[in-house]
């Protein structure tokens, strides 16, 4: 991303969020009770990479399926939860006589590939669904700052001792019986990225000592709305807190990232807004009282949707600003430390997380990421978006040195990448990896729109994002230019008067 161009078009309003079932299911075993858990293909549009627990939207045909124990919205959001937990993981939670396995997975098939409704499979097998089988475990909506949203309702479901689940290729990478404490331990060293809702579902089911404790503990949420209010832990140590900022659509909001466990570096405030900054001001004041009290202001570049709090929350705080030389140079508050490639930061608190710092220009030339020397996690900036796109603006954008700096994260290697805007990556080379092939094709669609007679830069942008119509043509004609100024330097582009031709 970068920050807000002039002319940019207002916001649309905040998607209304889709009725969504998610089933927590939990079984007994001889060292503890296990949650099933599954992770999420990359390729998807919400939650990818993420593990989480079975579930999905809510169809317009779960409405006309009869659920025992339950009318109305509740009864809909029971027969989601069921068919939902049949197709992600083979597990159908209804009351009948037990079919055999081999009718369990025909069904099973025929349902995903929508041979047969729900209705029908289990009117065929005989079986109904039971509201009381399906304990309400509370309610979380994705905030509106998100490009997908959920109002997601969860349930928490018991089964026997020995019950087997099977994730079968497609939206899922994976799916395993877990320990809560094992789950919780993955996430803490970045193995296992989890949205507020799963990690606050773990947390409950490793503290209470019963079923109904548990269901007791998740439906009492003290952030059921999201990260949208609240700071988020992806890993121990990374915490979120979105700031609405004056940002490059379709993105609205700026991560403002809070690294530690004692004390914190708090990365890109990047809110100008007086409430916005009121707010993190709020949580900063919260965390010191539980002994995490904020260091330092790290900025990854000088972008105001990235700085715009930088004033307010150093003559509030008095925090020492930390950044590159050619971000201080832009700055109206005096760092009180340059930071260069190669050196390592060190909170109070946490001896065991080290962020080093990598000079990554491009997108900007004093741009830095931060990469933690144990568990590979990395603050990006702006050198990737979990929404939208990156913005490499000539003069100082340069194509060249950004995709030099990609491929030198993909090859640290990186685990999870944090970036500035969206949701956090958790596949980092995948993500990369994408990223570079996403920029090779455009870079192809640039040259072939390319002559040996001059065309105007609009043209070729024109022609270049012809498969994009959703493009907003100054975005796309910047970084059209970006392409035409790496081309130029490789003697493959030439400019003639403002206008562009093949270097033939």
């Amino acid at each position: 991303m970068s920050e807000a161009l002039p002319g940019m078009p207002e916001p649309p309003a905040p998607r209304p969020p889709r009725d969504a079932a998610v089933v927590v299911l939990v079984r007994p075993a001889e060292g503890g009770p296990e949650v099933f858990w599954l992770r999420r293909e990359t390729t998807l549009s919400f939650a990818a990479g993420f593990y989480a627990f079975p579930g999905g939207r809510v169809d317009a045909a779960d409405s006309t399926v009869p659920v025992q124990g339950a009318q109305g919205e509740a009864a809909t959001l029971r027969v989601a939860a069921t068919r939902e937990l049949f197709e992600e993981t083979g597990v159908l939670r209804a009351r009948g006589p037990g079919p055999a396995a081999a009718a369990l997975r025909e069904a099973r098939a025929a349902l995903l590939s929508g041979a047969r409704p729900f209705a029908d499979v289990l009117a065929t097998l005989g079986l109904s669904i039971h509201a009381e089988d399906f304990l309400d475990a509370g309610r979380w909506v994705t905030p509106s700052f998100m490009p997908v949203r959920f109002d997601a309702r969860f349930f928490l479901v018991a089964v026997d001792a020995g019950t087997a689940a099977e994730v079968w290729p497609g939206e899922l990478a994976e799916g395993a019986w877990v320990r809560p404490v094992d789950a919780l331990l993955a996430w803490a060293e970045g193995r296992a990225l989890l949205h507020p809702p799963n990690h606050f579902a773990l947390q409950a089911l490793l503290q209470s000592p019963s079923l109904e404790g548990a269901r007791a503990a998740m439906r009492d949420a003290p952030a059921a709305e999201g990260p949208g209010a609240h700071p988020v832990q992806f890993q121990r140590g990374v915490r979120v807190l979105a700031l609405r900022t004056p940002t490059l659509l379709p993105a609205t909001h700026t991560n403002c990232w809070l690294l530690g466990n004692g004390e914190l570096l708090v990365v890109d405030p990047g809110a100008s807004d007086a409430g916005e900054v009121e707010r993190l001001v709020a949580h900063l004041a919260e965390f010191a009282q539980s002994g995490l009290t904020a260091r330092a202001i790290f900025l990854t570049h000088h972008h105001l949707d990235h700085v715009g709090g930088v004033g307010p929350l150093t003559a509030r705080l008095q925090l020492p600003v930390w950044c590159h030389a050619r971000t201080a140079d832009r700055l109206d508050v005096r760092p009180a430390r340059v930071l260069a490639d190669g050196q390592v930061l060190t909170l109070e608190g946490d001896p065991d997380m080290h962020w080093r710092v990598l000079h990554t220009p491009g997108h900007a030339a004093g741009h830095l990421c931060l990469l933690d020397e144990a568990s590979r996690a990395a603050v990006v900036g702006d050198m990737v978006a979990g929404v939208g796109t990156i913005l490499i603006d000539p003069p100082e954008g340069d194509m060249a040195e950004y995709l030099r700096q990609l491929r030198r994260l993909r090859d640290l290697p990186v685990r999870a990448l944090y970036p500035a805007h969206g949701p956090p990556l958790p596949d980092g080379p995948l993500a990369l990896e994408g990223y570079l092939a996403h920029r090779a094709a455009r870079e192809e669609r640039v040259k072939a729109a390319l002559s040996r007679e001059p065309h105007s830069l609009e043209d070729i942008a024109r022609e270049a994002y012809a498969d994009t119509p959703g493009a907003w043509p100054p975005v796309a004609e910047r970084s059209t230019l970006a392409i035409l100024e790496k081309l130029a330097a490789e003697a493959e582009a030439r400019s003639v008067g403002g206008r562009w031709a093949r270097a033939d």
